[in-house]
């Protein structure tokens, strides 16, 4: 019995740093999506890592990226924020979206945690994942 409740303890203690970051991550992906719906474009580049407004240089850069390559982030219909997980020592975020067709994606959010609060360093659409959810 003691060795059943360590081994719950220990799953827990391992995944508890993941648990604590859940709600400060999914803040920044909401704040990002809400940019979007605004077309804030200025707002919505804010929450990108500096090597993600490197790469686009410019807000309508990466805005038109997003338009272009995820239109489901654009104007998404519904988000739901699934699991928050550490892989190799980086953050991701599932986040299921709904788009405006009614089509359901899954989403992958690394995050990075900077001197300035959570940023998202890279967004993964997984192909033929939202149908087993």
């Amino acid at each position: 019995m003691r060795s059943v409740l360590f081994a719950g303890v220990s799953v827990f203690l391992l995944t508890f740093p993941a648990l604590a970051q859940k709600e400060p991550v999914t803040a920044v992906i909401g704040s990002q999506f809400e940019a979007f719906l605004n077309n804030d474009t200025e707002t919505a580049f804010s929450y990108a890592s500096p090597n993600i407004r490197r790469i686009f240089g410019t807000p309508e850069r990466f805005a038109g990226m997003v338009r272009q390559g995820y239109p489901m982030v654009w104007r998404p219909a519904e988000v739901r924020y699934l699991d928050l997980r550490e892989v190799a020592g980086s953050l991701w975020q599932r986040v299921m979206i709904t788009d405006q067709t009614g089509a359901v994606h899954l989403l992958d959010y690394q995050m990075v945690n900077l001197e300035n609060g959570w940023k998202i360093n890279a967004v993964h659409l997984l192909k033929g994942q939202a149908d087993s959810v």
